[in-house]
């Protein structure tokens, strides 16, 4: 199939759009990191809610899984009303516990690694193991610095992302 001059200029303005929203809220994040934050996470719980209400009219027209799709439904209407409803907190607890989240999965994938290399697969794995394990035990108990820094690495990524994307698209 053959690409017209038309979709390839629709293409690369989605992509320059695309990059400048990443930069600006990039930009935003390290500047504005409670306001970016709290509108985010406003958008998050609209998503949510919208979600979960196409979720629950969903089992009226496919019966299949209808209690997962009722169940994942009503639990978005409702995260996404408890988010509304109360924004700035939710900003703080969103990305705290995603961030003690991690640091649960690094301990488990730290604890793995040890089990592997007591297992004969080498030291190396070994090492991996014992440093996810601290970073996953740092994390876990510091939330609130953790979800500091994964703010910081979000924001530089979705700087990057918007070069790259712009730089694309005039490429």
């Amino acid at each position: 199939m053959e690409t017209t001059i038309d979709e390839y200029n629709v293409n690369n303005q989605a992509v320059l759009l695309g990059g400048i929203t990443s930069l600006i809220f990039g930009v935003l994040l390290l500047t504005w990191t409670g306001a970016t934050l709290t509108v985010i996470t406003l958008l998050i719980g609209l998503w949510w809610l919208i979600q979960g209400l196409f979720l629950i009219l969903n089992v009226f027209q496919d019966r299949s899984q209808w209690i997962w799709k009722l169940l994942s439904g009503i639990i978005g209407v409702l995260a996404g009303i408890l988010v509304l409803q109360h924004p700035l907190q939710s900003a703080i607890i969103l990305p705290a516990t995603l961030v003690f989240i991690l640091g649960i999965m690094g301990i488990v994938i730290g604890i793995t690694s040890l089990i592997a290399a007591f297992g004969g697969e080498g030291w190396g794995i070994g090492a991996f193991g014992i440093i996810s394990i601290i970073i996953g035990v740092t994390l876990a108990t510091n939330v609130i610095i953790g979800a500091q820094f994964l703010l910081w690495i979000t924001a530089g990524l979705l700087i990057l992302e918007g070069v790259v994307a712009i730089y694309m698209a005039y490429k």
